[in-house]
């Protein structure tokens, strides 16, 4: 941590929902929201069925007990499946196959208990299964555990992986993969090989592996027996549901948002934890009591006062910006931001800087580094994600392109969600990928506008005074309604106000080449883009 520089997490607790804010300086920095809902989340285990599979995509799609089921790659089928894998070779090749009667946790612990079998081999053998040997092992009604690492998007449904892996504080367990690894972001030769020691002596049972998270840098030993201890309980308590469990079922869902705050973000770096619910207080002190140690409790202080938590940090004020589509820059430029479906596309803008220096080298380069810090702290405070595509100020010097590159890939570097970039492009353009998990902030907050559709944009008086007129045209030429004496036309107030004023010589003109009465009125409950031609005497709409 920087000198001076301090750093606070901020978690509101209310009955609908929580909200996490971490500040640096008194900045908001992370912003998380969770409310209680049955939708898959990241990190559950479900023991699903396999309800289809699917050549061209080679994916199997998985009834986890969701309003849509749950894609699963052909490629994410093997690790935690090695069972009907060998199930599936003995009985091509005329050996026993294992017995039917036997629950799929109890083949899976045999299995560990009994492999002699090295990793080497067992990927080997895993290597030789192809996509078209998918569908004779996985056939549909079989039942699979699987977690999910994406959760619902728009229309579709989670995607899910049987490379299952269970979080804890200090360590990452995986129950199907024998690899001891550490956190890329874990630096120091000396400290690497320390970790990996310590993570070699753990009594870790066969078929398993760990990876050590960073927050474990400079722990001893007994933080991480500690921890290991915990995350085999979770893993145990799955394999004993599966036994009983039908698919499908929820076997294992993350901590909330209370827990996962103190597990994934409270280090010794953090000034403090300030929370606003009492009992959240207590399980946030109990978890650092037993983690932490009573140096870390100590950093956790209950808020109780009659000022909303976010409202005495100033957290709401800043909460603002999340949602805007324009935010100002200090040195006068500014950056739009726009989210659709296939692409976050995000333009970079002079704005009004300095008079006269729009075109000099250094005041491009100086916003467009500017831009490149607030566009990195947007996409996490938005937790956007999929493919997006920033336009920088064009800059001349490659140079200074390359230190737009740079800056970037260092702004992103602490990103908890996986990122790639490519170089400005001579037109200014950076393209970047962000890893997403789940729904941004701005769909978990927003439904689309039912008055627009999402696209923000409605049609103009001026169009629907065109489409009336038009329409009025055709009806007044057809034979079916030439007994009709009036034709009376209900419109959104806005409409009519056009209609009245700007465009009511054209109406007289249409009352006299067909010698038809027309009259006008106002139905406020009409979508601006819609309007009504009726008979006055009879009622009937004319089509």
């Amino acid at each position: 941590m920087k000198v001076n520089e301090v750093k606070e997490i901020i978690l509101n607790c209310e009955k609908l929902e929580r909200r996490f804010v971490m500040l640096r300086n008194g900045r908001i920095e992370a912003y998380e929201i969770e409310r209680d809902d049955k939708t898959p989340k990241v990190g559950d285990i479900y023991l699903g069925r396999i309800v289809n599979l699917d050549s061209m995509l080679q994916a199997a799609f998985v009834d986890i007990g969701a309003q849509k089921n749950a894609f699963l790659h052909y490629h994410d089928m093997l690790p935690g499946n090695s069972g009907l894998i060998e199930q599936y070779r003995m009985e091509n090749e005329g050996e026993q196959a294992p017995a039917q009667g036997e629950t799929l946790s109890v083949k899976r612990r045999k299995r560990q208990a009994g492999s002699t079998r090295s990793a080497t081999e067992s990927e080997r053998r895993n290597r030789r299964i192809s996509a078209s040997d998918i569908p004779n092992i996985f056939k549909p009604g079989t039942e699979i555990l699987v977690q999910v690492v994406k959760a619902p998007i728009s229309t579709k449904g989670a995607r899910v992986t049987t490379d299952i892996s269970i979080p804890g504080r200090f360590l990452v367990l995986m129950p199907y993969c024998e690899h001891l690894g550490l956190s890329t972001r874990i630096e120091g030769g000396a400290e690497r090989e320390r970790l990996r020691k310590v993570l070699a002596e753990l009594e870790l049972p066969e078929g398993m592996g760990l990876i050590c998270r960073t927050v474990g840098a400079g722990r001893k030993a007994g933080f991480f027996k500690n921890d290991l201890d915990i995350l085999l309980h979770y893993w145990y308590d799955i394999e004993k549901a599966m036994e009983s469990a039908k698919a499908p079922s929820l076997l294992f869902t993350e901590p909330n948002l209370i827990e996962r705050s103190v597990r994934d973000f409270l280090t010794e770096d953090f000034s403090g934890v300030v929370v606003d619910d009492k009992d959240a207080y207590k399980e946030i002190l109990s978890t650092l009591k037993r983690i932490g140690g009573r140096k870390m409790a100590g950093k956790v202080h209950f808020y109780n006062s009659a000022t909303p938590v976010f409202d005495y940090y100033k957290i709401n004020d800043q909460l603002k910006e999340v949602f805007q589509r324009e935010l100002h820059l200090p040195g006068g430029g500014a950056i739009v931001i726009d989210e659709t479906e296939a692409i976050i596309a995000i333009d970079v803008n002079s704005g009004h800087g300095r008079k006269g220096a729009a075109d000099q080298p250094d005041f491009i380069l100086k916003t467009n580094l500017e831009a490149a810090e607030e566009i990195a702290r947007q996409l996490r405070l938005r937790d956007i994600g999929g493919l997006v595509v920033i336009d920088f100020i064009d800059m001349r010097s490659q140079k200074d392109r390359d230190e737009v590159y740079k800056t970037m890939k260092k702004l992103v570097k602490d990103d908890r969600a996986k990122t790639k970039l490519l170089p400005v492009s001579k037109l200014g353009l950076m393209e970047m990928t962000r890893q997403r998990e789940h729904e941004s902030i701005l769909d978990q907050v927003f439904n689309p506008c039912p008055y627009c559709g999402g696209t923000g944009l409605v049609k103009s008086a001026l169009t629907m005074s065109a489409e009336i007129q038009r329409r009025l045209n055709s009806v007044l030429r057809d034979r079916r309604y030439k007994d009709v004496g009036a034709i009376r036309v209900f419109m959104h107030p806005e409409v009519l106000a056009r209609l009245r004023n700007e465009d009511s010589q054209l109406l007289d003109e249409l009352e006299s080449k067909y010698n038809h009465e027309l009259s006008f009125r106002i139905d406020p409950l009409l979508h601006f883009e819609e309007f009504k031609l009726v008979d006055p005497d009879t009622g009937t709409e004319l089509k």
